[in-house]
């Protein structure tokens, strides 16, 4: 069978590359045509475009870039009509994908399944009404998607288990985890994972490097460099400071670190499953607005999916008028070794690998999308 897959950031493409491989395994036919990135590149089939050309975030920047968009989405709505593909597999990324869901559905080419659902549990969840128009199987990778769409929205979904404690498990069989925290020839490591995109690296990691500072003799303050992101935009952050980059190895770099600052994302739920105690960090234009906003019409208590999947605050949360240096500072000393909230954090951590449990996401998914198709 013939896939087009649409992903529009980092996190999508690994999700995705995974996928594909399930895909391949169960379809000794498959062929994939998909906008994403290097990782479903080296999985095989045609790269119409790199998501790193559509990862625009925040009103300036997408406004800046909108017709950098729209010339995208036409090539894709028109890419998609020649290929005449059996299904259109779309990963997040709502503000294009639904946009795409919509015009196969229109047109009547095949049909449109969401792997890694919008969270619109969190915000425009109006878009419920493109889902259930323009949709046709939606597989969710977090286990309280499944109150909100079948029981709020009498929408059915699969949940299929999240891949991202998958793929940190997978990661720890092959390489193991935790053997440089213990090795004292070297200091420990403060990891900073910053965002995947350049705008929240800009608006983030300056007040990263800077809360870390006065740690740089006891700890080894590296940043996480993202996948698309060159090095040489880190370097107009990193020039003149105690911090060094390590590029496209966020999982090793996480499998060494005794503590990380993180902007709120796929991010924060690898760091727990590497059980890494963290600071979830995410500067807001507007911060007092978007704190007004956060408390009183933003439908959900939490930001990051550690504190969403337990149902709680197990992380600290430092958004819109909370994020500061001063609170990154001392949040982060709290959970440093021998911090009065290192300890209560690791062991909440294990609920949320409770909750989790034995995923195996981008199997389940990928048997059901076949079987669906089949049947169809």
């Amino acid at each position: 069978m013939k896939y087009y897959l649409i992903v529009g950031e980092a996190s999508g493409d690994l999700h995705a590359s995974h996928l594909m491989q399930a895909l391949k395994r169960r379809d000794s036919e498959s062929q994939f045509r998909f906008f994403g990135g290097d990782l479903m590149a080296a999985v095989g089939g045609t790269r119409v475009r790199h998501y790193s050309e559509l990862a625009y975030m925040g009103f300036v920047p997408v406004l800046l870039h909108l017709p950098t968009i729209m010339r995208n989405m036409k090539i894709c709505k028109e890419d998609i009509a020649r290929w005449q593909p059996d299904v259109v597999i779309l990963v997040d990324y709502p503000g294009f994908n639904l946009s795409i869901a919509k015009y196969v559905k229109a047109h009547h080419i095949c049909p449109v399944y969401y792997y890694i659902s919008p969270k619109l549990w969190a915000w425009k969840e109006y878009r419920i009404k493109n889902i259930k128009r323009d949709v046709d199987e939606l597989f969710s990778i977090l286990p309280f998607e499944v109150e909100f769409f079948e029981q709020k929205h009498h929408y059915p979904i699969h949940y299929v288990g999240n891949p991202t404690a998958q793929e940190v498990r997978q990661f720890i069989e092959e390489r193991g985890v935790g053997e440089e925290r213990a090795d004292h020839r070297s200091r420990p490591i403060i990891a900073l994972l910053a965002g995947s995109r350049m705008q929240e690296i800009k608006d983030n990691l300056p007040a990263m490097i800077q809360a870390t500072r006065h740690l740089s003799g006891q700890y080894d303050i590296v940043v996480a460099g993202a996948p698309g992101i060159h090095k040489d935009y880190y370097a107009r952050f990193l020039n003149a400071t105690h911090v060094r980059l390590v590029s496209d190895a966020t999982y090793s770099l996480l499998s060494k670190a005794t503590a990380a600052l993180v902007t709120s994302g796929t991010a924060t739920l690898e760091t727990c499953m590497f059980r890494v105690p963290q600071v979830v960090c995410y500067e807001t234009p507007l911060p007092q607005l978007i704190g007004f906003l956060k408390r009183h019409l933003i439908k959900v208590r939490y930001v990051s999916l550690v504190n969403l999947i337990a149902n709680r605050e197990v992380v600290p949360e430092l958004v819109a008028e909370t994020f500061s240096v001063d609170n990154i500072r001392h949040n982060l000393e709290d959970i440093l070794p021998g911090g009065p909230k290192r300890q209560q954090m690791l062991d909440d951590y294990e609920e949320v690998h409770r909750r989790l449990g034995d995923s195996q996401a981008p199997d389940r998914a990928a048997q059901l999308m076949i079987k669906l198709l089949i049947n169809k």
